[in-house]
């Protein structure tokens, strides 16, 4: 572990670290999963309404949305290592109330376990891909976003193949998920523990070198802002395709659960290997292009999908997929190096603003959809890529050295 410390510190990347983090980002999001993957579920065993089920996914995500930034705010001041096997035993504890929950209530509650599982999970996540990137960030936070992004993609699956054999209760086979995840994440934290014990004892502080010029604090809140619409038109997007689209496969083309999770399961994994191709990526033609290449890219496509047959369907979530997740550790190392002082409050800020949109997007989606259609719906939500051509007024960035 000596050598790791060491290795860290002198800006080379600890590789097992990287990938053990990714990992239990990967094992974190799988849990997360299980809530829209439970949709079709809920809906046909309890009857819920669409709009039942946008609060559930407010709750989840709303708590994981406040709570993001407060945890990275804290943790700038004071890391706290061992909050990452803490905040997954909350996921622990969430998966198990959700397998056997006989009301609604229960559900809700439930859910809001596993967004506090999530809320100190993402930020201090981030932070120790960070401590471990060494000069290859982009690398890292792409190892550690596609982790969780995988995971997501899994939610097609657990509903075709897990949950709707078994029904609400076979949200329980995921309680070892979290066990494992508990486990790696108290060893992850012990290494963690070390790092920071070494650069106290060297009384040197890790600084981020940004790769974007100096700006005044109201240029940084420009570009602050313009990052945020960003993440909300992808966010509001995804949380479409991930929890809605099924029911308009299944309207529209006459699909099956089982049938529709597997487009959806496309969408999600070309999408994870959007993430990991885009943070190597920036490395080389700058973290702007790419952040404006995701979502410009989409725009025609996303408007086309609604009205497209469904062998080209399955080409177009593809594409939509892959271009759409390309920023997605993009901008939250943007943001970071927009304000390098303060790592883990930028990470809890943009991912928690993420799960926050899918918050918001998983109401609103669900009251249009009982309001005009599930049809109009997707027509309706097919317009808010153009939203990321905000994208163009972001500054510049430039390369920078690798410092060791």
């Amino acid at each position: 572990m000596a050598n790791a410390i060491k290795t860290s510190m002198a800006g080379n990347p600890v590789y097992p670290v990287m990938f053990a983090i990714g990992a239990c980002h990967l094992l974190n999001d799988t849990l997360q999963a299980v809530i829209p993957a439970m949709f079709p579920i809920l809906e046909e065993e309890r009857g819920l309404t669409f709009t039942q089920l946008g609060l559930i996914a407010f709750a989840l995500n709303m708590v994981a949305s406040v709570l993001q930034p407060v945890v990275g705010y804290i943790s700038d001041k004071k890391p706290m290592p061992y909050a990452l096997p803490l905040g997954m035993t909350s996921s622990f504890l969430g998966i198990a109330g959700l397998a056997f929950a006989p009301e609604y209530w229960m559900i809700l509650v439930s859910v809001m376990f596993l967004g506090f599982g999530s809320a100190v999970f993402h930020p201090e996540g981030s932070r120790v891909s960070y401590m471990a990137a060494g000069s290859k960030r982009g690398l890292s936070q792409s190892i550690y976003q596609v982790g969780g992004n995988s995971g997501q993609a899994l939610a097609p699956l657990i509903s075709a193949f897990i949950l709707v054999p078994l029904g609400q209760t076979g949200a329980a086979l995921f309680l070892f998920v979290a066990a494992l995840g508990i486990f790696i994440l108290s060893k992850i934290s012990r290494w963690y523990k070390e790092q920071l014990e070494q650069e106290k004892l060297q009384k040197v502080k890790k600084v981020l070198l940004s790769s974007l010029p100096e700006m005044t604090r109201k240029q940084i809140g420009i570009a602050l802002t313009l990052l945020l619409i960003i993440i909300f038109a992808r966010s509001f997007y995804v949380t479409n395709i991930t929890s809605f689209y099924i029911f308009h496969l299944m309207e529209a083309y006459g699909l099956t659960i089982q049938q529709g999770q597997l487009y959806i399961f496309l969408f999600l994994g070309v999408g994870a290997a959007g993430t990991f191709f885009g943070g190597p990526l920036a490395d080389k033609i700058g973290r702007k292009n790419v952040i404006v290449l995701s979502l410009a890219v989409p725009i025609p496509l996303a408007l086309m999908l609604p009205y497209m047959p469904l062998y080209a369907v399955l080409l177009l979530l593809g594409l939509i997929g892959f271009f759409i997740m390309l920023s997605f550790s993009v901008t939250v190392v943007y943001a970071q190096e927009l304000v390098p002082s303060k790592i883990g409050t930028m990470a809890g800020l943009t991912v928690g603003l993420a799960f926050g949109m899918g918050a918001i997007g998983g109401v609103v989606i669900g009251i249009l959809m009982d309001s005009i259609g599930v049809y109009e719906t997707m027509v309706v939500v097919s317009f808010l890529p153009l939203l990321g051509l905000v994208g163009l007024g972001l500054p510049k960035d430039r390369k920078i050295a690798a410092v060791k």
